[in-house]
């Protein structure tokens, strides 16, 4: 296919890819049927959306998409149990990883059993001393003084913590999605769509809506009952932050409880969502983009730099004093997160460039490297090289480490292969991020070893991440109207990008430098029409420099349209992506 505009080689070193001739004809045949929009039949188009579903895609309802819970092997065993510990008034625990999936997984049960007027223990490692996921030391403590532990996002691979636990007396119950093993922890009940001998599990899920579909189920039964439970829709703003901050794909019925879940976010019921809005400053209608860009990484902060627990206690507190104090707490945290992310980044890059970045694996290790942001630094090395990416931070001989990848490749199999070959102490995930921890004699062997596994999947064959484009688009039809109606296939996230357009043969109107490397950009047509367009990180490429200094040259400029909001007025903007000299 020749590239998009005949744009081989961007501003910042990419080929354009527009739709394919087959996405064309299907997106007329669409417009025709359906008489929808064509930039939007476009968007259909390319996610495989036929005339006849195009309704119900564009309007997703739990009711339609929302999985039977006991379609899931043990879920029936762990409502059960849950019930009982109810019923019974039995001490309850909640061990729940430290990042945003583990707090509102968490936030869901605390909130579920407080409607009940029972309390529950909230138990978060400390990402530092105890690393991910159940210790036994942990498990034993809780074991002493609860009779039901619940593990959310977690414990699928911990077999000896639960084993110590279930000595000490304890039941455990354990709601995650991340892969299993060929065997499962002698828990009583082990609830994970990514468990091995789950064949046609929702195992797009994470542990958020692991932990909804459970609350479904418990609700159908109190029904049964006659009984009442809590209201459920209630808590999709939980589960819809959970979702997108855990990067898990916006497809089948993770779509309707985002969808569901940013409207309840819209009404400002719950007090740690409303302080954590408004300490990111955010001043509009809730977005994907703002779960996973503004409020995501402030409740993580708590986990990777603070005290493990902020991020559950905002979330499940009903004290909008407590609320402000706390999300305060974890804004501060997040700015302390991104000095020393940029610190270790930096190193990184450095490190990485010197090993070279078109291998199957890109990676980097180093003396002091906070466990905390060596997640965020691997994310930021796989988007830079389209590559595998692994992260370790060292204390002494004992390194902790953390890898993304990109479509296609299975980091987490891979990694789960080299905990049972022994290559490193342990590790685990799913398919685009995964743990692990490994000495120092270890790492270069495993690094060569998952290397191998990588290539093995086509890693080192991937060039440069093309910029795929769902058409073009002359100024004057990128009006607000336009924009609202592309909304409504969203939410946009993972595995369900935004749709960008490029813009052709445009005059750069204004060009100015905001911040220390962003810019901000008015074109337009040459015949009236204007657009401002947000161009962030501009400067840390070529792209910044070209437009502003742009000598009244034409450009073709590619992005994602989004309504700007201010002083009481709306009008589209570009969120400038790219850009080719014309």
């Amino acid at each position: 296919m020749s590239a998009f505009l005949g744009v081989e080689t961007s501003l910042t070193g990419r080929r354009w890819v527009g739709p394919s001739t087959e996405i064309d004809r299907a997106a007329e045949a669409l417009a025709q049927q359906t008489t929808l929009p064509a930039p939007l039949c476009k968007l259909l188009a390319r996610r495989g959306v036929p005339a006849h579903e195009a309704a119900g895609f564009l309007d997703p309802t739990l009711r339609d998409l929302l999985p039977d819970p006991r379609g899931l092997k043990d879920m029936e065993v762990a409502a059960t149990r849950v019930l009982a510990a109810l019923d019974k008034r039995e001490k309850v625990a909640i061990f729940a990883d430290y990042d945003v999936d583990g707090a509102t997984s968490a936030t869901l049960l605390i909130d579920w059993f407080r409607h009940f007027s029972q309390e529950v223990t909230l138990y978060i490692p400390d990402r530092i001393a105890e690393g991910y996921g159940p210790n036994t030391p942990a498990m034993e403590k809780l074991a002493a003084d609860h009779r039901l532990i619940i593990c959310v996002d977690c414990g699928t691979l911990s077999f000896d913590p639960i084993a110590a636990a279930r000595a000490k007396g304890a039941d455990v119950v354990v709601l995650d999605h991340h892969l299993g093993g060929e065997t499962l922890p002698e828990a009583n009940a082990v609830v994970n769509p990514n468990r091995q001998d789950e064949m046609d599990g929702p195992d797009y899920l994470c542990a958020a809506g692991v932990v909804f579909l459970l609350l479904v189920e418990l609700g159908r039964i109190l029904r049964e009952a006659g009984r009442s439970g809590p209201d459920l829709i209630s808590m999709l703003d939980i589960v819809a932050l959970g979702t997108v901050a855990d990067v898990a794909p916006l497809i089948g019925a993770n779509r309707a409880l985002v969808r569901q879940g940013l409207k309840i976010m819209a009404r400002r019921t719950r007090p740690g969502m409303v302080a954590l809005a408004d300490v990111a400053g955010l001043n509009e209608a809730p977005r994907a983009y703002h779960l996973g860009y503004l409020m995501g990484p402030r409740v993580n902060a708590g986990g990777r730099i603070g005290k493990a627990d902020l991020g559950a206690r905002l979330l499940s507190t009903r004290d909008p004093h407590e609320a402000g104090a706390i999300a305060e707490k974890l804004n501060e945290l997040n700015g302390e997160r991104r000095e020393i992310e940029a610190r270790v980044q930096e190193m990184a890059l450095e490190q990485a460039e010197a090993r070279g970045l078109d291998a199957p694996l890109v990676w980097a290790a180093g003396d002091g490297w906070h466990p905390g942001v060596v997640g965020i630094v691997a994310s930021r090395l796989k988007e830079a090289t389209n590559r595998p990416a692994i992260v370790i931070g060292f204390d002494g001989d004992d390194g902790k480490g953390s890898g993304r990848s990109v479509s296609g490749i299975d980091l987490g199999a891979a990694i789960q292969k080299l905990a049972a070959e022994e290559a490193i102490t342990k590790g685990g995930g799913h398919k685009m991020a995964a743990g692990l921890s490994l000495t120092r004699d270890q790492l270069e062997p495993a690094m060569a070893r998952l290397s191998e596994l990588m290539a093995k999947q086509g890693a080192g064959e991937l060039g440069a991440a093309d910029l795929k484009l769902d058409g073009m688009l002359m100024p004057p039809a990128a009006t607000v109207e336009l924009i609202e109606t592309l909304e409504t296939a969203g939410p946009f996230g993972a595995s369900a990008p935004a749709p960008r357009f490029a813009f052709p043969e445009v005059q750069i109107l204004f060009a100015k430098r905001v911040g220390q490397n962003h810019l901000k950009v008015t074109f337009g047509d040459g015949l009236g029409t204007r657009i401002d367009a947000i161009a962030f990180g501009a400067f840390d490429g070529p792209m910044g420099e070209a437009l502003q200094n742009h000598g009244g040259a034409r450009f073709h400029l590619a992005g994602r349209l989004e309504i700007n909001q201010w002083q009481g007025r709306v009008s589209p903007q570009l969120r400038l992506e790219d850009a080719a000299r014309a």
